[in-house]
C-alpha cells in the first residue's frame, strides 16, 4: 500500500544497571574494609612494641611511688612519669582499636550512661571552652535497651564524634547527640549495609560545613583530615570510631551535605543480658602474696626486671627467664606455684607453645598470660588448656597482683 512502517526493538537494561551499581557499592565497601584491615595490622604491630616500652616505664614509676615518702618533693616527679605513661598507653590503646584488637573486656551497658557520663567529664568541658559558640543538645529517652561492649571505648568514640562535630562548625551552630531503640525489619544500605535486627542507635549531628563528596570515602582512614595541622588530636579520631563500632559488631552510616552539616549514625546490636554492679578498687592486702614462687617468662630484660621487682614487693619469691625454652628447662628441675607468661617472644617458641610443653612436665601448672598486643586466638587457646587471666601491658601492680591471686586461689 506504499505506507512506510517502522519496527522498533529495545532492551530494558534497568535491572542490569541496578545490579552494576550494587556491585560497585559492594566493591567499594570491601576495598574500604581491606584498607582498614591492612592499616590496622600495621598499627597493631607498632602498639605491641610501644606497650612493652610503656610497661617498663609504668612499672618503675609505680615502684618509685611505693618507695618515695608522701612528703618527699621527688614523689611528684614519679607521679608525673606515671601520668604521662598512662596518657601514652591511652594513645597506644587507640592504635589497638584501629587494629580491631582494642577490646578485651566487655560488659552490659546502658548507652545513656555513657552519654551522661561524658557530659560530666573535664574533656567535654574543654571542648565547650574551645567552642563557645556551639550549642550542645542531648536527646536520650528513658528505657533504652542494653548493649554489650566496652565503656572506655564507647566514651572515646562519643568524644571523637562530638569533637569532630564541634570543629566542623565555624560560626554559631548546634551539635546534637541522640540515642534511641530501633528495630529494622529489613537491611538498609548506607555507608555500611545495616542488617535486620534490634539496635540501640547513637546519632551525633552538627550544623557545620559538611563533607565534600570526594572526601566521604576517606574520612575513616587514619590521619586523613581537613583540619588545620596541629589543631587537635592524633589524627586517629574517626578511624578509632570505625574500629570501635566494628569491634562491637555494629554498623555506621554517614549523611552529609556541604554547607548544611553532617550526621553520624552508629548501630549497636541489643543484648538481653542483665547489667551487673561495677567492681570496686581493691585494697593492696587483697592481692598480696604469701611467699609463693613465681616464674616470670619474658624476652625483654627490662620487662623481666620490673615484673620481678613488682612481684617481690607483693611478697612473692621470683625467678625470671628470657624465653620459652629456658622456662621449660627450668621447670624440669624446679617448681613454680604460678607462671607469668609473655605471649609474644622472639626468637623462639611463643607463650602458647611454651605452655603446651610445660603442661607435659606438670599438667596442673598454673599461669597467667601477659602481652603488649591483644587477646589473640593463641591466648584463648592457652586459656582453654588451663591458663588463667590475660593481662595487657602496660599493667599496674593491682592488675597483675589480682590476676595471680585469683589464679592461685582457683
Amino acid at each position: 500500500d506504499g505506507a512506510v512502517r517502522y519496527q522498533v526493538y529495545y532492551n530494558d537494561i534497568t535491572e542490569r544497571k541496578r545490579a552494576e551499581e550494587e556491585k560497585r557499592k559492594l566493591e567499594e565497601r570491601l576495598n574500604r574494609v581491606e584498607k582498614m584491615e591492612a592499616l590496622g595490622q600495621l598499627a597493631g604491630g607498632v602498639a605491641h612494641d610501644l606497650n612493652n616500652v610503656l610497661g617498663i616505664l609504668m612499672g618503675y614509676a609505680e615502684l618509685l611511688l611505693i618507695e618515695i615518702p608522701e612528703e618527699d618533693r621527688a614523689r611528684s616527679h614519679a607521679e608525673k612519669i606515671m601520668q604521662s605513661t598512662e596518657r601514652g598507653a591511652a594513645i597506644v590503646q587507640d592504635l589497638l582499636t584501629l587494629a580491631r584488637r582494642g577490646i578485651n573486656k566487655t560488659e552490659v551497658i546502658d548507652l545513656n550512661d555513657i552519654v551522661s557520663g561524658f557530659f560530666n567529664t573535664p574533656v567535654f568541658e574543654n571542648i565547650q571552652d574551645c567552642h563557645p559558640r556551639v550549642n550542645f543538645k542531648i536527646s536520650c529517652p528513658d528505657k533504652l535497651l542494653k548493649i554489650k561492649g566496652s565503656p572506655i571505648h564507647l566514651e572515646k568514640t562519643l568524644m571523637n564524634l562530638v569533637l569532630n562535630a564541634a570543629e566542623a562548625i565555624t560560626e554559631k551552630g548546634d551539635v546534637t547527640i541522640r540515642t534511641e531503640n530501633l528495630y529494622l525489619e529489613k537491611a538498609i544500605a548506607g555507608y555500611d549495609e545495616v542488617k535486620q535486627g534490634d539496635y540501640v542507635v547513637l546519632t551525633v549531628s552538627d550544623t557545620g560545613t559538611g563533607i565534600l563528596a570526594e572526601n566521604k570515602e576517606k574520612i575513616f582512614e587514619p590521619f586523613f583530615t581537613n583540619k588545620i595541622t596541629g589543631r587537635s588530636g592524633t589524627g586517629l579520631g574517626l578511624a578509632i570510631v570505625w574500629g570501635t563500632v566494628k569491634d562491637h559488631r555494629g554498623y555506621i552510616d554517614v549523611q552529609t551535605e556541604v554547607g548544611q552539616g553532617t550526621t553520624f549514625t552508629l548501630y549497636f546490636p541489643v543484648t538481653r543480658e542483665e547489667m551487673i554492679a561495677p567492681q570496686q578498687k581493691k585494697w593492696m592486702e587483697e592481692y598480696m602474696g604469701h611467699g609463693e614462687t613465681v616464674l616470670v617468662v619474658d624476652d625483654i630484660t627490662e620487662q623481666r626486671d620490673v615484673a620481678s621487682a613488682l612481684l617481690k614487693k607483693l611478697g612473692y619469691k621470683v625467678h625470671a627467664v628470657a624465653n620459652g625454652e629456658e622456662a621449660v628447662e627450668y621447670l624440669r628441675q624446679n617448681k613454680a606455684d604460678i607462671i607469668v607468661l609473655d605471649m609474644i617472644m622472639v626468637p623462639g617458641i611463643d607463650g602458647l607453645e611454651t605452655y603446651q610443653k610445660i603442661l607435659e612436665i606438670n599438667p596442673k601448672q598454673k599461669a597467667v598470660i601477659v602481652s603488649g598486643f591483644s587477646e589473640t586466638d593463641r591466648v584463648k587457646e592457652a586459656q582453654k588448656l588451663g591458663a588463667g587471666a590475660y593481662i595487657r601491658k602496660p599493667y599496674v601492680m593491682e592488675s597483675i597482683g589480682m590476676a595471680i591471686r585469683n589464679e592461685l586461689q582457683r
